[in-house]
């Protein structure tokens, strides 16, 4: 089969016919087309957009030449808009097709044979972003609108997004596809997987452009920055105290509400935070993994042992503003200010 037997009125020097004019039959995927005639079907390539362009290779042994045809949506009838696209060719003897089709839209070759237009043509009313496909928008445009369409048929809770509602659903069926090679830790989703992937490589590709410190993840360095910035942006709504992250303002209302919802299984004690719970937990296994390199003294706790190990360097780092006096540890500072308010507990 030769190319002007697909694409009628193909042939050197001649560009081809407007895509209206093409059978959307002969558009299912790609074919390379040599000059003796045979067809070798390609892998189907397209775009998940609606709006796709479609590409003839032709044989690349020959030509490494691309005959580009617009899809019918991408059409303008505005003659004064279109731009010529001539294709190359790396004619090594054998004979080359050139296409002088007319295209509305600015086409880009990547060094992979994919095409971009690079173009951002919709953009959201409410805000000015811009999406290339019109599906982005639509998801983007739901932050404003708060629309989530996605429901869990277990539990009802909703999402802006399929894809999240297919995430969230395998907190039901326990489904965790995505696993580590190194250790076998599952996941449910695949970002989870990549990120703990970096405990193992020791990757950590977001880095603070003030201090230069590194982070596994975006969510960590973004924490971090505010540290600079002094911005805290989550308050309490009881005591206007103010958090760099969320998790600590959660944990600190607790301390309004009486919430503890950690409980120890071997004596019911209850925890606001669930650290708590876990070094709690040490006390019934008699575990102490962390030791005093000086003394050996171990401890169930980190922050003990930071605190323990201040006997060794006499480091005394709270400081009382009315006398001066100076502490290792911060409760004992707090037990000394009352000699001056006069507070006793």
């Amino acid at each position: 089969m030769s190319p002007s037997s697909v694409f009628p009125g193909l042939s050197r020097g001649e560009g081809p016919r407007e895509s209206s004019e093409i059978p959307s039959k002969h558009f299912k995927g790609n074919f390379m087309l040599s000059l003796n005639g045979k067809e070798e079907a390609e892998d189907i390539m397209h775009h998940s957009s609606r709006e796709t362009l479609i590409s003839l290779n032709v044989h690349p042994r020959l030509h490494s030449t691309d005959l580009l045809f617009n899809h019918p949506k991408l059409e303008d009838s505005s003659a004064d808009q279109s731009q010529i696209v001539i294709a190359s060719t790396n004619n090594k003897g054998g004979e080359s097709f050139q296409c002088d089709k007319e295209f509305t839209k600015g086409i880009v070759f990547s060094a992979d044979g994919i095409i971009h237009t690079g173009e951002k043509s919709y953009s959201c009313a409410e805000c000015g972003k811009c999406f290339k496909y019109k599906s982005h928008l639509v998801k983007h445009e739901r932050r404003h609108t708060g629309e989530k369409p996605y429901s869990c048929s277990e539990c009802g809770k909703c999402f802006t997004n399929k894809s999240h509602l297919v995430i969230h659903e395998r907190s039901h069926t326990g489904e965790k596809p995505y696993s580590c090679s190194e250790c076998g830790k599952c996941f449910v989703c695949k970002t989870d997987l990549v990120k703990h992937e970096r405990i193992h490589t020791g990757e950590k590709p977001y880095s603070c452009s003030q201090c230069g410190k590194c982070f596994t993840q975006k969510s960590y360095l973004v924490i971090h920055e505010r540290r600079h910035t002094g911005e805290k942006p989550y308050s309490c709504s009881e005591c206007g105290k103010c958090y760099t992250q969320k998790s600590n303002l959660v944990t600190h209302e607790r301390s309004h509400t009486g919430e503890k919802p950690y409980s120890c299984s071997e004596c019911g004690k209850c925890f606001t935070v669930k650290s708590s719970l876990v070094t709690h937990e040490r006390i019934h296994k008699g575990e102490k993994p962390y030791s005093c390199s000086e003394c050996g003294k171990c401890f169930t706790d980190k922050s003990n042992l930071v605190t323990h190990e201040r006997i060794h360097t006499g480091e005394k780092p709270y400081s009382c503003s009315e006398c001066e006096k100076c502490f290792s540890d911060k409760s004992h500072l707090v037990r000394h200010k009352r000699i001056h308010t006069e507070k006793k507990p």
